[in-house]
């Protein structure tokens, strides 16, 4: 088990360039089973979930080329389907969430599909009835094998129906996109999850012959075809990265700027940084954050303590709440963090109380941060990183902290972050790999 051993206190200067989207890779990358024509796509980020995503699709028979290091061909035109019947593909799916979404292509183009339950973070329950109950509304049958743990969705034809999903979610949206674009007759996916990475699915599939309406809203229609064909296409940045690097600036009092960062495809992350007291400038296509030794949490208009809750699209994505409540211990003031999605992602906080901030924990999806300024400073200590958004909020917790930290566990970090201890010690940062 990797750790980082991390000398706090050092301030970040220069640029840096957000990686390609992790959330949007795992599901182009599914997608290129739809078709046995040669897929491209750019910006692939080097990192543990993707790369294992397409380590299973090599294994199931995918020709795959690295033509740089960060584009690959994909062609699915021999893919091995007694492959997905084996142990090896049972352990390697199980152990990748973003697994799942290999279900609405291969029933889209083969009828059939097997997954395990997926793993990824430990962060709360993650229910797949958003992927399968809109799947079986399309005609697909489902039996589960409680001994197994396996689902197994067959279906001789899929037909194209009114959906609406009970929740907005992401993937699910995904799957069941990739689903109906070979359903008979027309799919309306209503309450569809409609975050940028939806729409650049949507978009890709366009490319290669889908014939989908009202990308980028939350209500997708979709118009059955028989056959899906190549294409080429480019990740977007990461948001999520952006946002980390937004925490990091602010909580060391560095000044850096974020190229390229697709600023359109932020939503309200810039703003919601903006609300703790953080200067964020916009140039061009770059964010600008300027070093900044004091910053102050908004109230409410009426003067009530500020909230900041998680929501779909265009609401503020979960997957930055845990950064943004590292930043608030060194803002002034006081502010609630509300994490509706998941009941176990705030368990992380005890270290961060650990290392002197002033949080209570309401509850699982609930805490209040009491920025302290400068006040006081985070004290260095020992701790492993739980999942992927709680370890790189404790790495930005111990790059302001005073003295030495060391993150155990650090491949959940390196699932969504791309050589980050590399990329950051060339801006200032002192972080060991052990």
């Amino acid at each position: 088990m990797s750790s980082f051993i991390i000398e706090g206190g050092h301030q970040l200067k220069g640029e840096i360039t957000p990686q390609g989207a992790k959330n949007e890779a795992l599901q182009v990358i599914c997608a290129t089973l739809l078709t046995e024509e040669e897929v491209i796509i750019e910006n692939i980020p080097d990192i543990l979930d993707v790369n294992n995503l397409i380590d299973l699709l090599k294994d199931m028979g995918v020709k795959v080329r690295k033509l740089n290091p960060d584009t690959y061909s994909f062609q699915a035109s021999n893919i091995d389907l007694e492959f997905t019947n084996t142990e090896d593909y049972m352990r390697k799916v199980a152990a990748l969430r973003g697994s799942i979404m290999i279900v609405g292509p291969l029933l889209a183009r083969f009828g059939s599909a097997t997954v395990p339950k997926p793993g990824g973070d430990k962060i709360g329950r993650r229910r797949l009835d958003t992927h399968f109950n809109g799947i079986m509304k399309l005609g697909a049958e489902l039996i589960f094998d409680d001994k197994k743990q396996l689902f197994s969705l067959t279906a001789q034809t899929l037909r194209g129906q009114y959906i609406l999903l009970e929740e907005a979610s992401v993937t699910g949206t995904a799957n069941l996109l990739m689903a109906a674009v070979f359903a008979q007759g027309e799919t309306i996916i209503y309450n569809a999850a409609c975050e940028p990475y939806v729409e650049q699915l949507s978009r890709m599939l366009v490319q290669m012959g889908a014939k989908i309406e009202g990308i980028g809203s939350n209500r997708l229609v979709v118009k059955g075809v028989t056959k899906l064909g190549g294409c080429r296409h480019r990740l977007l940045p990461d948001m999520i990265e952006v946002g980390s690097f937004i925490g990091m600036a602010a909580m060391t009092a560095s000044e850096i700027t974020i190229k390229n960062a697709s600023i359109k495809n932020l939503g309200i992350i810039p703003e919601s940084f903006r609300r703790l007291g953080i200067t964020v400038q916009q140039h061009g296509d770059d964010l600008y954050i300027p070093a900044q030794e004091h910053y102050t949490i908004e109230s409410f208009i009426d003067g009530s303590i500020l909230t900041i809750a998680d929501a779909p699209w265009p609401g503020l994505t979960p997957d930055l709440l845990s950064v943004m409540l590292v930043v608030a211990t060194k803002a002034e003031g006081c502010v609630l963090i509300h994490q509706k999605m998941f009941e176990s992602r705030l368990f992380f906080v005890d270290k961060l109380i650990d290392m002197g901030a002033q949080i209570i924990l309401c509850d699982p999806h609930r805490a209040t941060v009491i920025g302290l300024g400068n006040r006081f400073r985070l004290r260095g200590m020992t701790m492993t990183s739980p999942d992927i958004r709680a370890g790189i909020s404790l790495l930005i917790a111990a790059m302001s902290a005073k003295g030495i930290s060391t993150i155990h566990n650090i491949d959940q970090i390196d699932r969504g972050y791309q050589d980050i201890d590399v990329r950051l010690n060339k801006l200032g940062a002192r972080i060991e790999r052990k």
